[in-house]
């Protein structure tokens, strides 16, 4: 149960929204993701000789890292950690580069090296320096890719993987480095052990095999100059069962001063509603629940109720349906905001409430492909059962 209340995103961005100059060329590739503890990974592979590594999947911030050796402070991760001394195509990046001015904190060490301090949503981080690696992603080699190799890295969430890709619209992040004008991912079941694919390039589109035409909603992605790694989307309204519930523009559209919105982020676990509107939905759903309420503290959930000792098959939630600008409606099946403890037997909503900022976490994307065309300035998504794909 621990991974509802796993790293929430990055919010410590870079005020620079320049495109990247230099870096890599432009790719189609099929990259497999799975399931973690609360995040999803990707696999990729670092350095001459290449080395495979699993990597947080992440739309909630920019920069791509692994940790390094030699470590200050790591956290235990699976796999040895990367020893640039090991690889023959590893180059540091000089301060003088535009992307250690891209960094939202950097700082030029002794060496004239990039050092840089990355901070998240949850105040995890990772501290190093910037340099220039090949990846490997879907046996295709990437030369010259910008990454932050961590010596000190500090986070719960991290420790599955061995470090994190950035999927953000900044110019540090791996979408801008490789000029993506889209990508895709679909998200399986928290509890698959199955892989999907992270599509990147022309490859992005939602298959027309899995999802019907008449299922794929697109609603248009809005830029917010304070924060330009986000994918910020507009939400409407929510409808919790019979009851629709109008959101006002003051909370969840993005302010004169930065503050609010709402964004689409694949490295927060659950979903997070900017107070006001979460506290209607909080009533709709209570109301409209047969069961008595629970305490949800043990695992980190704010609306819980008490399960029927004969388990939860016959149970009836309230329909949760989120509408967006456009008339695109993420039409949620229970398992997508419902998780049971088995060890309380409380039934909890994942959703909880914020000040400013409202985030929709992966619990609420799992079995969506979810396409963020970004040249274009759309996010389109349909259901989809995505260990298939």
């Amino acid at each position: 149960m621990s991974r509802l209340v796993a790293r929430t995103t990055g919010v410590a961005m870079s005020s620079s929204s320049k495109a990247a100059s230099g870096g890599v060329g432009g790719a189609d590739l099929q990259v497999p993701v799975h399931a973690g503890n609360g995040e999803f990974l990707m696999d990729v592979s670092i350095g001459t000789p290449a080395l495979a590594y699993s990597a947080i999947v992440d739309t909630g911030s920019d920069l791509v890292w692994t940790q390094c050796k030699p470590c200050k402070d790591c956290f235990k991760q699976s796999t040895p950690v990367f020893d640039p001394a090991s690889s023959s195509t590893y180059a540091t990046v000089p301060c003088s580069s535009a992307f250690c001015s891209d960094l939202p904190t950097s700082k030029c060490t002794s060496a004239s090296k990039c050092g840089y301090t990355y901070t998240y949503g949850d105040s995890s981080s990772t501290q190093g320096v910037l340099a220039t690696e090949t990846f490997t992603l879907a046996k295709s080699k990437l030369p010259g890719v910008v990454f932050g190799c961590g010596d000190t890295n500090e986070g719960d969430g991290f420790s599955q993987g061995a470090g994190l890709v950035g999927l953000g619209r900044g110019p540090l992040s791996l979408v801008a480095q490789l000029g993506l004008e889209k990508f895709s991912y679909c998200l399986t079941s928290l509890d698959d052990t199955s892989k999907s694919p992270l599509l990147l390039g022309s490859l992005a589109d939602i298959s027309e095999s899995a999802a019907a035409a008449s299922s794929v909603q697109t609603t248009p992605l809005i830029k917010n100059p304070s924060q330009p790694s986000f994918y910020y989307v507009s939400l409407k309204a929510l409808t919790v069962g019979s009851t629709r519930i109008a959101l006002p523009a003051s909370s969840f559209s993005v302010q004169d001063d930065g503050t609010g919105g709402v964004i689409v982020d694949s490295g927060t676990s659950i979903t997070y509603l900017e107070v006001q509107g979460y506290r209607a939905l909080k009533k709709a759903f209570a109301a409209q629940m047969a069961l008595p309420a629970a305490d949800g503290s043990g695992v980190g959930l704010d609306l819980c109720f008490q399960a029927p000792a004969k388990g939860v098959d016959q149970v009836e939630v309230p329909k949760l349906v989120f509408h967006f600008d456009g008339g695109a409606d993420l039409d949620l099946p229970a398992e997508n905001y419902m998780v049971l403890d088995a060890g309380s037997g409380a039934l909890c909503l994942t959703v909880m409430g914020s000040r400013g900022l409202s985030i929709i976490g992966n619990f609420q994307q799992q079995n969506f492909q979810f396409v963020y065309d970004v040249g274009h300035d759309t996010l389109s998504f349909a259901p989809v059962q995505c260990s298939k794909l």
